[in-house]
């Protein structure tokens, strides 16, 4: 372990240890520092920046960024003149680069466009660092001695059940976790349950780490006897869940379930505590719950959405970025003893598609499993599958500037008739829908609307 790794390490623990004040001078520090960086090595920044003080420790003076708007500055918004949309791009269309390094340096992760746009992020050494150095926070706050030994004496297996194929954070990440050997299994999301099933039965994992959609299926199946694993932890990810069924998922698998609220932009956001609030990395992140106005909500009042600063990516930096998530602060303390802000996420739900089949009995195929095909696509920049009778799919696409809509309904039922084939739905039929994608009520587009 690095030097610099050490010290993050004490300093992490050191900040919790010392409390909110310390937490908070960090805080500030560290922004004046990113914007300081921001404003030396992007064009975007040093120009949207020109007005504002020398020294920036308040996030409001900055102005609100966005997706959209970084997207479209691509190449100005790095801080390393390198970094350009079609090199990254190139990267991108390439599948057998997954988990390698862009430029020989950074870790490339692209996002969905639930927001109307999809994302192409860079992680920085940096940035992995801090990642790391609050994984060990985490951890240390989920696993006490007892857990951490049964891992080390089963061998420290670990099962993901994640995408495959494209970019996203979480297939780059089970890439290099395969390297580690026989310990690592990553099964895809689109795998049909009986398969997965016997595969985690197989492989008896002492950490699983499935999409949170992906773990209510299979508290299913081990309520009914099909499946039989004894993990260590269940750590759920990517989309939210009632409440309830958190603690129906530890109830059926006899463990300790935990998740963390994160995304490709800032992936060391947030982690969870066993009162099931997210507790805020706020020493190495700045969370704003603001209004539909962009003005602060107070602790206990449902935001219109967040900002979010990363106060470690150094390459691309995201300032007061909109996150699109609607949050509730903890107005007290938490009960878990944990000083950071806590908050619940009130705007990710996941969302099952379940189908008939001929025997009369139904499958169930997570959301993310057509998320991670049709995401990759060039030809599409948005999609959208309304499920609009029980055997029926209705698929809404916005094709990409320059590209022909033939070819990117072509290449969508193409995807879609092989998951569904892989999951002897050879009946269901999929319509092409003349309309485009709808946003809902907060303003984002559900990538899968169930049958209502």
């Amino acid at each position: 372990m690095g030097r610099g790794m050490v010290g993050l390490l004490r300093d992490t623990r050191r900040a919790r240890r010392q409390g909110p004040d310390a937490v908070q001078w960090r805080q500030r520090d560290r922004l004046a520092e990113i914007v300081a960086v921001a404003r030396a090595g992007s064009p975007y920044y040093r120009h949207l920046y020109r007005d504002l003080p020398a020294r920036v420790e308040d996030p409001t003076l900055l102005p609100v960024s966005s997706k959209q708007e970084l997207m479209a500055r691509f190449d100005e918004w790095s801080t390393d003149r390198e970094v350009t949309l079609e090199t990254c791009l190139a990267f991108v269309d390439d599948p057998g680069l997954v988990g390698q390094r862009f430029l020989g340096r950074y870790t490339l992760a692209t996002t969905s466009g639930t927001t109307g746009t999809r994302g192409i992020f860079l992680v920085d050494a940096r940035s992995l660092a801090v990642a790391a150095a609050l994984a060990v926070r985490m951890m240390t706050a989920w696993l006490n001695a007892r857990d951490v030994i049964r891992i080390v004496a089963g061998g420290g297996r670990m099962a993901m059940v994640t995408a495959t194929g494209g970019h996203f954070a979480s297939t780059v990440a089970a890439a290099r976790l395969r390297r580690r050997g026989d310990r690592v299994a990553v099964i895809p999301v689109g795998t049909p349950l009986p398969e997965m099933v016997a595969r985690l039965n197989r492989f008896r994992p002492l950490v699983l780490a499935p999409y949170a959609s992906i773990g209510a299926l299979l508290a299913g199946e081990q309520d009914v006897g099909r499946l039989h694993i004894n993990p260590v932890l269940v750590v759920l990810s990517a989309e939210g869940l009632p409440l309830r069924e958190y603690d129906r998922i530890a109830q059926a698998l006899h463990t300790k379930v935990r998740h963390s609220y994160a995304a490709t932009e800032c992936p060391f956001l947030s982690y969870s505590c066993e009162h099931g609030w997210l507790h805020i990395n706020s020493d190495w992140v700045i969370c704003e719950p603001v209004d539909a106005d962009g003005r602060p909500t107070s602790p206990g009042e449902r935001s219109h959405t967040v900002l979010i600063s990363n106060l470690a990516n150094r390459v691309q930096p995201i300032l007061r970025y909109d996150l699109g998530d609607s949050v509730l602060q903890r107005p007290d303390p938490c009960p878990c003893g944990n000083t950071l802000p806590a908050v619940r996420v009130q705007g990710r739900t996941a969302d099952l598609l379940t189908f008939p089949t001929g025997d009369g009995g139904h499958v169930t195929i997570p959301p993310l499993a057509f998320d991670t095909l049709l995401d990759r696509i060039r030809h599409i920049d948005l999609f959208q599958i309304v499920q609009t009778e029980p055997a029926t799919l209705r698929v809404r696409l916005q094709s990409a500037a320059g590209a022909d809509p033939e070819a990117a309904w072509e290449a969508a039922q193409r995807q879609l008739i092989g998951l569904l084939t892989e999951h002897n739905l050879r009946h269901v039929t999929l319509e092409r829908a003349e309309e485009r994608p709808q946003q809902s009520a907060a303003g984002k587009y559900r990538p899968v609307i169930p049958l209502s």
